[in-house]
């Protein structure tokens, strides 16, 4: 077995080899484990307020009953979500599964040409929507099927005077809530309320029926839903549990959730992992705001936080954060994009404990590999397969390599997507006849079952975590009258990992670099905004005409 699976030989003590995937059918059978378990602990925290277990079981559970008896959704029907880190998300996404709705989640930052291609490609019949983005929802509403919307203040759920307080100071004073008519949304309150008056059906839900709809890019550029199943999560929130579980006391700890709950990293590894452990998510709304970010870190003891690279330097670099008290601290898990060394070194200097590399994706619910939590220091790998998990590299032809070749890390596991929501082509690409996932990274395997991304085989560009699709960008500048034509590729960036530089032949002579950035700001969210703009007489192409990023790539990043 082991000469299949070397890793394991690696595994820190107390790891099993395997889960057990038989011990909750669904997410929903976790969260009530944990509303029966931890009822009077503190499950989620944020702007001051706190909610225990029991308050997100009551109020998750009027959430369904209002939108199985006042909206008479169907099982399977998909509800999307459009906020932040803020109370009124667990309550959402636990009522929408425990209604056997689907969730699908949408970043809040998104342009209206984005939310349009989402909410149109899922079929949503409803949306959760926090005001400050109900103007993006208001130009798109009428060309999606969504028949409800169920809109919220940031302030709604911190109780009187509080909450009024945060909603007023937002509207007026801070202008972060522009203005929008959508006559027919209901409050989110509201909404609460007449849930009462239903009484919530038992809703059976199978290990195979779809939880999520969590939108990712793809080589063609347009958002795809991956299809996440109950057992997606539940096995991936299982794999995880049984890394970590050895270091974590049931119904102690605290996690910082910086990262928002939409992305599928807090989503798994934060609320989910740690709901199973009765533990206290502590949600940061604006992580932006670093200063704000180590004073909200100040007031608690935290036993574990979640990031990616640029959130961890952007801490280390913000006065006060080396003045924390770090004694809590068991558990710093880095992921969705490469720790770069000398910030793992400095993390570690300052809060005595490991930074862990861990790697995923979107389409694995999202753990693959995890580096041991009692790793020394920083090793530059990305771990070693969980639980339950099995990974090889394979060459063009779909060979396995031997250890140390360098090809295409592959995936298989009960974490595996079903696939790409009613795209079967798109599925067929990515899982082979055999189950593995293609992930698109260049990898290679040492003698202990450690991997190590070497280069990324798609030209997919990493921004502070999220994925940057090329095809993307170029498609909205290449919309732009005065491009001829238009090449996007990632240029190192100390502050973001990488940013988008666009090189650009133009058509009009008086085109200028601001033009552009204002355009795709127009049409873009802001990590995918190009922070460079080139102007050349041609771009470099293959014989057959393809554009050579690569070629741009390694040119230096010049440009406006």
């Amino acid at each position: 077995m082991n000469q299949e699976r070397p890793w394991l030989s690696s595994y820190p003590a107390g790891v099993p080899a395997d889960i057990d995937l038989e011990q909750f059918p669904s997410i929903v059978s976790v969260l009530e484990s944990s509303f029966d378990q931890f009822r009077d602990k503190p499950a989620f925290s944020n702007l001051g307020k706190v909610l225990s277990y029991a308050d997100i079981d009551r109020l998750s559970r009027q959430f369904a009953a209002y939108l199985l008896g006042e909206l008479k959704l169907k099982k399977g029907d998909r509800v999307a979500i459009m906020m932040p880190n803020c109370l009124q998300y667990p309550i959402a996404t636990f009522g929408i599964l425990r209604a056997g709705l689907v969730v699908v989640n949408h970043n809040p930052l998104y342009t209206a040409r984005e939310l349009r291609h989402q909410l149109q490609d899922s079929g949503a019949k409803a949306i959760v929507v926090l005001d400050n983005f109900g103007h993006t929802l208001q130009q798109v509403l009428a060309d999606t099927d969504v028949k409800h919307v169920i809109a919220t203040g940031l302030g709604d759920m911190l109780g009187f005077p509080k909450g009024a307080i945060v909603n007023f100071m937002l509207k007026h004073v801070k202008k972060m809530v522009p203005d929008y008519s959508i006559p027919s949304a209901i409050r989110f309150n509201d909404a609460l309320t007449l849930g009462q008056r239903h009484t919530l059906p038992e809703v059976v839900i199978e290990p195979g029926d779809i939880a999520f709809l969590q939108y990712t890019g793809g080589t063609t550029g347009v958002a795809k839903g991956a299809v996440l199943t109950h057992r997606n999560l539940v096995a991936n929130m299982q794999q995880a549990s049984a890394w970590i579980g050895t270091n974590m006391e049931m119904g102690k700890e605290i996690i910082i959730t910086a990262i928002p709950l939409y992305h599928i990293f807090a989503l798994t590894a934060n609320g989910l992992v740690f709901m199973k452990f009765g533990g206290m998510n502590y949600l940061i709304t604006n992580p932006r705001d670093m200063p704000g970010f180590v004073k909200e870190l100040s007031k608690v003891k935290f036993s574990a936080i979640t990031g990616v690279n640029t959130l961890f330097n952007g801490l280390l670099n913000t006065p006060g954060f080396d003045k924390l008290d770090f004694s809590h601290l068991k558990l710093t898990l880095g992921g969705a994009m490469a720790v770069q060394r000398a910030v793992a070194d400095r993390w570690k200097k300052v809060t005595g404990v490991t930074l862990v590399e861990a790697y995923g994706l979107t389409e694995t619910s999202p753990a693959a590999c995890i580096n041991p939590l009692d790793l020394a220091e920083y090793n530059g790998a990305i771990g070693l397969p969980i639980s339950s998990t099995d990974a090889c590299v394979k060459d063009e032809d779909g060979r396995q390599l031997p250890m140390g070749e360098v090809g295409e890390l592959c995936i298989k596991g009960p974490q595996v997507m079903k696939g790409y929501w009613q795209r079967p082509e798109e599925t067929a690409n990515v899982i082979d006849a055999e189950g593995w996932l293609h992930t698109g990274d260049m990898a290679k395997m040492d003698e202990k079952g450690y991997f190590y991304i070497v280069d990324r085989k798609k030209d997919m560009i990493l921004v502070s975590g999220f994925n940057v699709y090329p095809n993307e960008v170029e498609d909205v500048i290449a919309s732009m009258p005065g491009v001829l034509e238009v090449a996007a590729v990632g240029v190192p960036d100390e502050k973001s990992g990488e940013a988008v530089k666009v090189v650009i032949v133009k058509k009009d002579p008086a085109l200028t670099a601001d033009q552009v950035k204002a355009h795709a700001r127009e049409n873009l969210t802001g990590y995918k905004h190009p922070k460079y703009v080139e102007f050349r007489t041609e771009l470099p192409k293959t014989n057959v005409g393809k554009i050579l990023r690569r070629e741009l790539r390694d040119a230096p990043p010049g440009g406006a």
